[in-house]
């Protein structure tokens, strides 16, 4: 009788599991630090630069009309990089309209470099503006953002003879994570259950979800407090049933809904792009084998990890799993 890869698992100690994980851990480290941020880019890629002084209806419409989240920003005054316009941005600027309803007549005129403004009305954070060299490690790309908890990192080069920046690309956490599992075969030794790994946290995260009848501008205000780019969607047993993300708020903003957002979640949804990437679930007793074999197939952010009757336990983000490689348990 052929054995199969949970035989295999089954007959290993957890001490072995226990040193095959640090080995594996350990290898992935090395690997991050021996490549460049430039090694992940494809041979052929597009990259979108939105000029500060488009138009933020606009910049939105691009965003869309790409399915794109994010693009780099461009000062034509200075000729240098000006941050990474987000969902996040978008989802300010609702807020800020909310809070001053007086203000709304002139949103068609908003332009990208008023979103500074826009955001210190409303005292949240500004525009990102962390980069990198695209020649610098992966490694200490993947430390410049969970330090600054960016979920992207624009690649600035700068041309020597007329100094002036080049915008290269933008590096996610997804594309690291996908580089690793497709050239880095340790991953297979990473067989600890996520619910031993300490640093993941799964069983003491603070959640919030919405339900299909929760009001949008509710979603939107969670997103914003907790500063989280989805809202798992539970029913009323707490059992998953969908999830909503901030870049499902750009269809509604390109619609001119700023301020009339009393929809539920549920017709919200009904708008959704045909592109949606679906819901990704594990369970406490998967391993980051299996995660990291799912990221190597399927474009995935987060993953929410369920009981065996489908009820919400917690979440995995993409900057919890670079953590855990990063540093461990330590």
């Amino acid at each position: 009788m052929a054995t199969t890869p949970n035989d295999y698992i089954l007959s290993l100690s957890d001490e072995q599991i226990e040193n095959d994980q640090q080995v594996g851990i350990k290898a992935i480290r090395l690997f991050l630090q021996s490549k460049t941020s430039y090694d992940v880019l494809p041979v052929s890629y597009r990259l979108i630069v939105l000029d500060t002084t488009l138009l933020v209806k606009k910049s939105l419409n691009i965003l869309l009309q790409n399915n794109i989240v994010s693009a780099p920003l461009w000062n034509p005054q200075t000729s240098r990089f000006a941050g990474l316009l987000t969902a996040s941005d978008f989802i300010n600027v609702i807020q800020y309209y909310f809070q001053f309803p007086e203000k709304f007549e002139f949103v068609d005129q908003l332009t990208l470099n008023g979103l500074r403004d826009v955001e210190k009305a409303i005292g949240v954070d500004q525009i990102e503006n962390n980069h990198i060299h695209p020649f610098k490690s992966l490694y200490e790309a993947c430390i410049k953002m969970l330090d600054s908890k960016a979920r992207r990192i624009p690649l600035i080069d700068e041309d020597e003879k007329i100094k002036k920046e080049i915008v290269v690309s933008v590096l996610t956490q997804y594309r690291i994570l996908k580089f690793v599992a497709l050239n880095c075969k340790e991953t297979k030794m990473l067989l600890k259950p996520i619910k031993n790994l300490k640093s993941l946290n799964v069983l003491n995260k603070e959640i919030s979800t919405v339900t299909m009848g929760t009001p949008v501008i509710e979603a939107i205000h969670l997103l914003a407090h907790r500063s989280v780019s989805s809202l798992p969607v539970v029913d009323e047993n707490n059992k998953l049933v969908n999830v909503y993300e901030a870049f499902d708020i750009l269809t509604l903003v390109k619609n001119g809904m700023y301020t009339d957002l009393d929809l539920s979640i549920g017709d919200a949804l009904l708008r959704r792009s045909e592109e949606f990437e679906g819901v990704h679930t594990c369970t406490l007793n998967d391993r980051l084998s299996t995660i990291m074999d799912t990221i190597r197939k399927s474009r995935l952010h987060r993953l929410f990890v369920v009981d065996d009757d489908g009820k919400l336990i917690s979440v995995i983000t993409l900057s919890d799993i670079l953590n855990y490689i990063l540093y461990g348990d330590d």
